[in-house]
């Protein structure tokens, strides 16, 4: 989930103080059979390509899950899940709560439920144990809590891989140390699983070169919440980091506290978009519903007022745009047409559309005036400063690189229309310098029918990103845009 490394530090420390025991070494694990080897290597297919979903309960996420395990509501979760085109969930563990060092009965006959659930919905499980942990000088008892939960699932193929922990730091020496000693048990349990761990959204990249470094694994897991419109080169660089490693994304998403649904919807097909580009075939949404209330436990995720609304589907039950996008990529369909709204025929909670410099201008959607449908967009009244003019700006859904084509354009109309109405192209660089633009022809002065306007570029060097705006500036009447076409050629 995405919570920053400082909040992460303060999750379980006074849960963990009367729980430790004296560190011990860990033998290493004995080398893997040929039979191991096999397995291995084709559960590795299964995770690299994997449909992953990561999940809680609407109103029982992290430890609550377990504490109120309610089957019917998780299996009626799960079967949702595979109508999107899931084939794989994530389960997370947490040894404070399941009993430690010796895991209470009555939480590993959950988990069996859990994975026994997914199993009937065709569904594998990814574990990921040690969530919600720092208790790192514990060796010997993390390896035998590690070996005992993971006791009845050796060779079951329900399982598809194991996560030692959710975001590990790689910059705590204490942690590597830990994971160097607890991964050899853990293979030994598991022979023919693979193993990974994953790393924060806050520093990623060099977090994941970080752990290449110091500890081998058989994947990497990588969580992106950075910015969508740069997802191919964000991509690009954390599958380089780990190289020749594979690299799966085993978090994504974004919270629509912080962005509309409708660009909840486009950002989750960026990063679909630009993994396949990038030759990664695992991207696991987070997550599959929002939360109530009082859902998460009393911790630093609790209150993160953003961590409730990253659900591909209300606390209703209702599907955000974003399902329709997951399933799409999952099921290798199209993507919705409204995905990039380009006649403004969606709410306004439900378009990826958002204002640029609002305070000289703001696009207001109107039934006033259309070109198709009931909708367009309206500005009037606007200013501009010599830092620009303002907009109402989108960005493509397929990567965007030096060299390519683009070509955009879009109807307007004016009614005494002054300054300067355009479609304007602007390239961005992987850390979102603007590298400059293009703009089509002005629209005409005055009072006008509707008038199309083109504008055609080719990408600079260093482009990772592309915005397509609508501008008006000095406009001291009003103009209306519809039916926007963006085009890579």
């Amino acid at each position: 989930m995405r919570i920053s490394r400082a909040l992460r530090r303060g999750l379980g420390v006074a849960l963990l103080a009367p729980l430790l025991m004296t560190a011990a070494p860990v033998e290493a694990a004995p080398a893997m059979s040929t039979d191991d080897t096999a397995r291995l290597s084709e559960r590795m297919v299964a995770v690299t390509t994997a449909k992953q979903i990561n999940y809680y309960p609407s109103a029982a996420g992290w430890t609550r899950m377990w504490t109120t395990f309610d089957a019917r509501k998780i299996d009626a979760d799960l079967a949702r899940a595979r109508s999107l085109g899931a084939d794989s969930v994530r389960a997370m563990l947490f040894p404070t709560l399941f009993g430690y060092p010796a895991p209470k009965p009555e939480y590993t006959a959950k988990l069996a439920q859990f994975v026994s659930l997914a199993g009937s919905h065709g569904l594998t499980v990814k574990l990921t144990l040690f969530d919600w942990w720092d208790g790192y000088s514990d060796t010997a008892g993390s390896a035998g809590w590690a070996t005992a939960v993971l006791a009845p699932y050796r060779y079951d193929n329900r399982i598809i891989s194991v996560g030692l922990q959710n975001e590990l730091d790689p910059a705590n020496a204490t942690a590597i140390a830990w994971a160097k000693k607890i991964l050899p048990a853990v293979r030994t349990a598991m022979p023919g699983f693979p193993l990974t761990i994953s790393v924060s959204a806050d520093d990623p990249i060099n977090d994941l070169a970080r752990l290449k470094t110091a500890v081998p694994l058989d994947y990497y897991d990588f969580h992106f919440y950075g910015n969508s419109e740069r997802a191919l080169s964000i991509i690009q660089q954390a599958k380089a980091a780990v190289a020749p490693a594979p690299l799966v994304i085993g978090e994504a998403g974004a919270s629509t506290l912080n962005v509309t649904e409708g660009e909840q919807a486009a950002y989750l097909a960026r990063v679909f978009e630009a993994a396949e580009a990038a030759g990664v075939g695992s991207v696991a949404p987070w997550t599959l519903n929002d939360f109530t209330a009082g859902a998460i436990p009393e911790s630093a995720v609790a209150k993160v007022p953003a961590q409730y609304t990253y659900g591909l589907y209300r606390t209703d039950g209702t599907a955000k745009p974003a399902a329709a996008v997951v399933k799409a990529a999952w099921t290798g369909t199209a993507y919705p047409a409204t995905v990039l709204d380009p006649g403004f025929e969606n709410t306004a909670a439900q378009t990826p559309w958002s204002a640029f410099m609002p305070e000289l201008g703001v696009p207001v959607r109107t039934q006033a005036m259309a070109r198709s449908g009931k909708w367009s967009v309206a500005m009037t009244r606007t200013g501009k400063t010599s830092a620009g003019s303002p907009s109402y700006r989108i960005s493509p859904i397929v990567p965007v690189f030096a060299g390519q084509k683009w070509h955009a354009e879009v109807w307007a109309r004016g009614n005494a229309a002054t300054g300067t109405s355009q479609i304007a192209l602007s390239w961005f660089d992987a850390k979102d310098k603007w590298l400059g633009g293009a703009s089509s022809a002005a629209l005409p002065l005055g009072t006008t029918g509707w008038t199309k306007l083109s504008v055609d570029a080719t990408a600079p060097a260093g482009t990772a990103g592309l915005q397509v705006h609508l501008k008006s500036g000095a406009n001291t009447g009003t103009v209306w845009f519809d039916d926007v076409t963006m085009i890579k050629s």
